[in-house]
């Protein structure tokens, strides 16, 4: 049994299909079917259902693939923790979705360079379900996303729910009412964003409607933030954004506060399970400490052993 078998198969039990694990692993579907049936044979044991659609694993095969993602969360924190002590000048990667850019983010990365400068920050963004991927490939150390999304080898999180805001052209007929209700809200062209992968914050919004008994009059899928921001300042429907948004200037389009309580999004932190390194210890710190300074309210304390340094 070798290490490219626990990748192997670890990306085979999570797509569910052996044609999209080939494709994330780069390779093509013959070779993944017999690295597949040449760990099973090492172990003895059948993993995998076969002919079930989509692909369901044997109760062999789900305890072996929840102890080989801790394994590989071990080796990737190993590698690592490993290349900073023997680093000159240690690094963190942080993944982010684009809407934390507006809000508490931007001073936390001001204030951890200024306070560790022996550490290289590199900044990624990307969607809160690469993020997951990318962590467990090692590609990042901590990533701030906004979709609730439980995954094998991943501590997330939930730093707060940040209310919603709808974001309308200026000259809208509802721009000048103090709040706004999703209903009064649903006749309205709605842009969502981004476009994949899934899920994420799209699906998110489309389910807040779903739980409120309420459908969109229609739905434009759009890239990015930005660009469903430019087509409401042309005029072409709306958008649900988070509150930090509204820090914006822009003279074409106004930030309109939601009058339920359950229009929220929230910002979750996602570290790997075993990673216990000082450096991501003193970055959620630093988190924390700036939610207290400007009095936000977090959910979720910082876990104990982050606290004791264990």
């Amino acid at each position: 049994m070798e290490l490219r078998h626990l990748r192997y198969f670890v990306a085979l039990a999570e797509e569910r299909n052996f044609n999209r694990a080939a494709e994330r692993l780069h390779i093509s579907q013959p070779p993944l079917s017999r690295q597949i049936r040449q760990l099973e044979e090492s172990l003895g044991v059948e993993l995998l259902v076969r002919g079930s659609r989509p692909l369901e694993l044997t109760r062999a095969g789900q305890f072996f693939y929840d102890r080989t993602v801790q394994f590989l969360a071990h080796g990737i924190e190993l590698e690592n923790m490993t290349r900073r002590i023997a680093e000159a000048r240690r690094s963190l990667t942080v993944g982010f979705v684009a809407s934390t850019l507006y809000g508490i983010l931007p001073r936390m990365i001001r204030r951890f360079r200024a306070s560790h400068p022996e550490i290289a920050l590199q900044l990624l963004e990307m969607t809160s379900l690469e993020q997951l991927q990318a962590l467990k490939e090692g590609k990042i150390d901590l990533g701030f996303g906004r979709i609730r999304y439980e995954s094998p080898g991943i501590r997330r999180i939930t730093l707060r729910n940040e209310p919603l805001m709808a974001a309308l052209v200026a000259d809208h007929p509802l721009s000048g009412r103090p709040f706004l209700t999703l209903k009064e809200l649903q006749p309205e062209p709605l842009l969502l964003y981004p476009q994949a992968p899934h899920p994420n914050f799209a699906d998110q919004m489309l389910a807040l409607f779903q739980e409120a008994s309420l459908e969109p009059y229609s739905v434009i899928t759009v890239r990015e933030l930005q660009v469903a921001l430019g087509l409401v300042a042309a005029g072409e429907g709306i958008a649900l954004v988070p509150e930090c948004m509204s820090s914006l200037r822009r003279n074409e389009v106004v930030f309109k506060t939601l009058s339920e309580p359950q229009m929220v999004s929230p910002i979750i932190i996602s570290i790997r399970q075993f990673d216990r390194s000082a450096d991501i210890r003193a970055l959620l710190h630093m988190i924390y400490q700036l939610c207290e300074e400007e009095a936000i309210p977090y959910l979720e304390p910082l876990p104990a052993h982050w606290e004791e340094g264990k």
